[in-house]
């Protein structure tokens, strides 16, 4: 029995038509929940009262938090900046190994302890010096509504906006999504149809049209995470061919990062990913000709640091969320080759560092 949606839920959702049949779909995403008066959707957060859909979550956050920028993980976009975090709770995937599965798997909304405006976000970030704003812990897709509002309120006082997403999303609301967005790391969670169905729910080629869509259409900068899966999703084959469409697809400087899965959620009988793998994984990507190959969740400082593509030299060395030196120059360029290097760049100051500071709102 679906949770009954109150009175202070009901937050008008766009995207949905109704059925012939007298249901509701909505049209969010792929799964083209069809839903009879007082359901929700697998996301649970996007429900049905009466004749119309409504977003449950818009207002109320799981919490914020400022963060290194790095951690989203965005290694070329305003390296060492701080970004305002925040999310709300449900998911429309349904990840066995979700590693915020408390958050996105959420059934009740007692998490649900912040509330804030879009306003309210924006001049907390200004106030406290972010250079962004990034919707994440779970899918902002979800809350599109809430995460496309609350740009709004950024983009009016120079905040940028950052999407942490699956990418699992229909073609009209991906447009107006992103063209609020400065900003997406987006997760290719494998390059197989099979692990998306058995694994998490949905399918592979909605993300790979999301990924296309970006590159080829926006001015949005993204970044690519995959979390490594032992025995699932890290055969060398399979690595190898995902690097060799985004080098066909999307170019050779699209950042990559490869992520180590720790046991979690419902797969806690699963290995850690041991970092020999992640390396492996970082040389097939270099062996393809991505330029930019990154490696996350363990201590790597030769996978955390920036080199340039054209001479090698070490730009931006990282070890793990420290920036222990920084050499590009302001406009993105290496000082020893003059090559530009792709990403989001401006004069670097003093970097944020690797600390995780909570923030409580206030309206």
């Amino acid at each position: 029995m679906d949770e009954p949606i109150s009175i202070e839920e009901r937050y008008p959702a766009k995207y949905w038509h109704k059925l012939d049949d007298g249901r509701i779909q909505c049209d969010l995403c792929p799964r083209d929940c069809k839903l009879h008066d007082g359901q929700r959707g697998a996301c649970f957060v996007r429900g049905r009262v009466g004749e119309t859909m409504v977003l449950t979550t818009y207002g109320r956050s799981s919490g914020f938090c400022v963060d290194p920028i790095e951690k989203k993980p965005l290694n070329h976009f305003y390296p060492g900046s701080s970004v305002l975090s925040f999310g709300t709770a449900g998911c429309n995937l349904a990840c066995k190994f979700c590693q915020n599965w408390d958050i996105s798997k959420s059934r009740s909304f007692d998490k649900l302890a912040d509330q804030a405006t879009p306003e309210a976000i924006a001049r907390t970030a200004e106030k406290l010096g972010c250079k962004s704003v990034a919707f994440t812990y779970n899918d902002p897709v979800i809350f599109a509504e809430y995460a496309m509002d609350t740009a709004d309120a950024c983009h009016e006082l120079g905040i940028r906006t950052v999407a942490v997403t699956a990418g699992y999303m229909h073609d009209q609301p991906r447009r107006d999504f992103y063209a609020k967005m400065d900003a997406a790391n987006v997760d290719l969670k494998a390059f197989t149809d099979e692990f998306y169905v058995k694994q998490t729910g949905s399918h592979l080629q909605p993300v790979l049209d999301t990924l296309k869509y970006l590159k080829h259409e926006t001015q949005v900068w993204f970044e690519i995470t995959t979390l490594l899966i032992p025995g699932l999703n890290d055969s060398a084959d399979e690595i190898g061919k995902m690097c060799e469409w985004i080098a066909r697809e999307l170019g050779v400087d699209v950042p990559l990062h490869f992520s180590a899965f720790h046991p979690d959620y419902k797969m806690t009988g699963t290995p850690a990913t041991p970092p020999a793998t992640l390396v492996q994984a970082r040389n097939i990507a270099k062996a393809a000709g991505l330029q930019y190959v990154y490696t996350g969740n363990v201590h790597n400082r030769e996978g955390d640091t920036t080199n340039c593509p054209s001479c090698n030299s070490a730009l931006i060395v990282r070890d793990w969320y420290e920036i222990e030196q920084y050499r590009l120059t302001p406009d993105g360029h290496c000082p020893d080759c003059h090559a530009r290097i792709a990403g989001r760049f401006e004069k670097f100051g003093k970097a944020f560092g690797a600390r995780r500071i909570p923030v409580k709102m206030n309206g």
